[in-house]
């Protein structure tokens, strides 16, 4: 997985690059459908909603890996 770098500021974001949507999600962390939607309604993991479909950011999935590795460090 690659790290998170953000847009240079004359360029706009790259939606495609910046935004995964659920199955994506799940791929990346291993999990099922369930456990995905069940970070996204605990708010563990942030997203947002365009039209019915759910979109999650990348900065989002990075901090919520980032803050389950800080919990196991601690």
């Amino acid at each position: 997985m690659t790290s998170y770098q953000p847009a240079a500021s004359h360029q706009g974001p790259s939606t495609s690059q910046e935004l995964l949507t659920v199955p994506q999600v799940m791929a990346c962390l291993q999990l099922g459908r369930s456990a995905v939607y069940d970070l996204l309604r605990t708010r563990q993991l942030a997203s947002i909603t365009l039209g019915r479909a759910r979109r999650i950011p990348t900065r989002a999935l990075t901090d919520f890996i980032r803050t389950r590795l800080d919990q196991e460090a601690a």
